[in-house]
């Protein structure tokens, strides 16, 4: 990924590099550089800093913090998708031994495991990782502070034993693992567990005072998983525009499509701000629109990486202070600025290629009981079946070998859609998880549930 040769229009990245100086200087953030990509390329970058003198807005690294976690939750992916595990699994079958064996690997990728927040202190985020050389060193002798499975609660230890599954299956470290399934692949070749040149020190800025206050950077050992990366603006785009789109390299689109999806209810405190996790990563509902990605902090950094797949922009927000801007809030903004000001231009329409005739039949209406719905083919071979008005269920379904459809969002994802048939090979109706469609409201001889009143329709009441 390079940068465009289409860029924005001048008052775009006005409104861009505005928000960006806001967040600087309100935030009183010894520098904060930022990023947007658009189309598969970064459209944009800029920086901002107290010290003046040139700054790589796109190549200088900074820690990014629990942004690791969803690279983690990549590598985790990856190994469901080859069959050495299924996320429904207990921990116990692959990292045997541990005081929190009964937890699925879905419940730790969502934070549900009821597993503590942060490991037996001292603090792991300032202290060297050779402090917790064991697991148990990482749980402690008091592991959950939830039942698993009843409530979203964030998880750093999670991620760490998310981490020795990956090193258990892979027989080699996590760093590696990450190195050479990831990064290489997609071409982040500034991103690792480790800083290089040229890249933001870690500050605190005094809450009363324009004065400065250096972080300690420490080595996280077990918990690197959770938190351990340093990264770039541009690194960082392009790793968006993977969690958008896939790359069968690394990750099919269905599976990047699954990490963001909802996999735990927001937790209280987020229910009013539309926060809720997926698979490794965090899910926004911000003035209308979907973002999708995660936020980052160690002591010294803030980060933030999000993208909205429906307006095709990403956005990515690097702070070196504690302590600072609403990086979150600015990366929605970012994302906002653009897609108001230059929306997408949707792709021209074009026939499809081929069409499967026997689909092709099972277009137009159908009826739930009384309810008008309609089906329709999409590109992809699938279809889509949703009410006729805006009332109602509904759900894109992928086709599958054996000629059903699966369920693909919504109160339908998961379920199986099946065309029924006469004896003489005709359809008669469509089962949707035991929901029969007709072609006709309430068609006579069709398998209703409940059967349809011989005599049919009638007027007023008798």
């Amino acid at each position: 990924m390079t940068t465009s040769t289409e860029e924005l229009l001048p008052a775009t990245r006005r409104a861009l590099l505005h928000r960006l100086a806001v967040a600087q200087s309100e935030g009183r953030a010894p520098s904060v550089v930022a990023a947007v990509g658009r189309g598969g390329e970064t459209v944009w970058s800029g920086a901002r800093t107290s010290a003046g003198g040139s700054w790589s807005a796109l190549d200088t690294q900074y820690r990014i913090g629990s942004i690791t976690k969803t690279f983690t939750a990549v590598l985790v992916l990856r190994l469901r998708d080859e069959g050495l595990l299924d996320l429904g699994d207990p921990l116990e079958k692959h990292l045997p031994g541990t005081a929190a064996g009964e937890v699925t690997l879905a419940e730790l990728l969502a934070h549900t495991g009821g597993l503590a927040a942060e490991t037996p202190e001292p603090w792991w985020e300032r202290t060297p990782g050779t402090l917790r050389p064991e697991l148990a060193d990482v749980l402690g002798e008091r592991p959950f502070r939830h039942p698993k499975g009843r409530v979203h609660h964030y998880s750093n230890p999670g991620y760490t034993l998310l981490g020795a599954v990956v090193e258990k299956l892979r027989d080699a470290p996590w760093e590696e693992v990450l190195r050479r399934e990831v990064l290489e692949p997609l071409g982040l070749r500034r991103t690792g567990a480790r800083p290089q040149a040229p890249h933001a020190d870690a500050w605190a800025v005094h809450p009363w005072a324009d004065v400065l206050l250096p972080e300690p950077v420490e080595e996280l050992g077990l918990m690197a998983p959770a938190g351990q990366l340093w990264s770039t603006t541009a690194d960082l785009v392009r790793f968006g525009v993977f969690l958008a789109r896939g790359d069968e390299r690394v990750l099919s689109a269905r599976s990047v499509r699954e990490l963001g999806t909802p996999a735990a209810p927001p937790a209280t405190a987020d229910l009013a701000s539309g926060i809720s996790y997926g698979l490794g990563t965090q899910v926004l509902r911000v003035g209308g629109r979907t973002l999708v990605g995660h936020s980052g902090s160690l002591p010294g950094f803030l980060a933030a990486l999000f993208f909205s797949a429906e307006d095709d922009v990403t956005a990515v927000v690097l702070a070196n202070c504690t302590s600072g801007p609403p990086v979150v809030g600015v990366a929605a903004d970012l994302v906002r600025i653009v897609a108001e000001a230059e929306p997408r231009i949707p792709q021209p329409w074009r026939p499809l290629p081929e069409v499967d005739r026997a689909a092709l039949d099972l277009t137009g209406p159908w009826y739930w009981g009384a309810a008008p719905h309609v089906l329709q083919l999409t590109g992809d071979g699938g279809v889509v079946l949703g009410p006729l008005n805006a009332w109602g269920r509904g759900s894109r379904f992928r086709a599958c070998p054996d000629g059903t459809w699966l369920g693909l969002e919504g109160y339908y994802a998961g379920e199986t859609l099946r065309v029924g048939r006469r004896p003489d090979g005709s359809v008669s109706h469509l089962d949707l998880g035991s929901f029969v469609f007709t072609r006709e409201p309430y068609e006579q001889g069709a398998p209703v549930p409940g059967g349809v009143h011989p005599e049919g329709w009638r007027g007023g009441a008798q």
